[in-house]
């Protein structure tokens, strides 16, 4: 099979969660991306440096079709959204600047980490009460960079993150699930320049690579989430998501399982 149909699919797969879960694809792409960048014989050093990079540029077109989808059922606080910018995008360049200082062993196991952390939220239905309001600006920028480093360093949107921390501060979970496909957009476009920045010029790159983000990759992955984001949107408001999280859940952890077999 064609290496630009496994993308393709990659990319479908990733875009439908994204919609349907209000996650940005990362946790599917970034595992993804590695085996197939390993297949195409790209220096081990720099496959998941390239991962990484290539999950969060097909992020900024996951959001954007994602966020269409839930803007227009009424589900996105844009209100919140541009209140946390500042912080989103500070956090993001510099996850993505202190990725370049990580070795790429270090990355995975950040990135296994976070997809460990990740799908045992979704397992277990952890999500904190509503205990509190939003806090103020200060505070909010603190937050809002804190999860945008870590979702830069793993390759994903954040919303694992940034959904708990709205339903904490009283959001509510549709209008938190909603915002997250927003609050992935700036996190990736920073992140993303991050990641060209940092790989410009650096040696044994592959053809048709814009710094750490492989291009044919990305439009195919692009191509794919553009597709089925929508369709996850839509059936995110008619499913029982509580049991598809449960699902992906574990299908995370298989993935994350077989990564770090392969990784020893």
């Amino acid at each position: 099979m064609s290496i630009l149909i496994l993308f393709l699919l990659a990319g479908c797969a990733a875009g439908f969660f994204g919609g349907l879960l209000g996650i940005g694809g990362g946790l599917i792409l970034v595992p993804v991306l590695t085996v197939l960048f390993a297949a195409q014989q790209i220096a081990e050093p720099l496959v998941m440096p390239l991962a990484l990079g290539t999950s969060l540029a097909s992020i900024v077109f996951t959001s954007l079709s994602s966020v269409r989808a839930h803007h227009a059922r009424g589900a996105v606080d844009w209100q919140l959204v541009r209140r946390m910018i500042p912080g989103l995008v500070t956090g993001a360049v510099f996850g993505a600047a202190l990725s370049a200082r990580f070795s790429p062993e270090l990355l995975k196991i950040f990135f296994l980490a976070f997809a460990a952390i990740a799908a045992t939220q979704m397992l277990m239905g952890c999500r904190p009460g509503a205990t509190r309001t939003l806090p103020g600006a200060a505070a909010l920028f603190c937050v809002s960079s804190a999860i945008s480093c870590i979702a830069s360093l793993a390759g994903v949107g954040g919303a694992s993150m940034s959904i708990p921390f709205m339903t904490w501060c009283s959001v509510p979970l549709r209008s938190a699930i909603g915002s997250a496909s927003a609050i992935g957009l700036p996190i990736a476009l920073a992140g993303a320049v991050g990641y060209v920045s940092n790989g410009l010029g650096m040696a044994g790159l592959p053809p048709f690579c814009l710094g750490l983000i492989h291009l044919p990759a990305l439009a195919a992955v692009a191509a794919g989430s553009v597709m089925t984001a929508p369709l996850g949107a839509a059936l995110s408001h008619k499913l029982p998501v509580s049991v598809l999280k449960r699902v992906f859940a574990l299908m995370m952890y298989a993935i994350a399982g077989k990564m770090l077999v392969a990784a020893l």
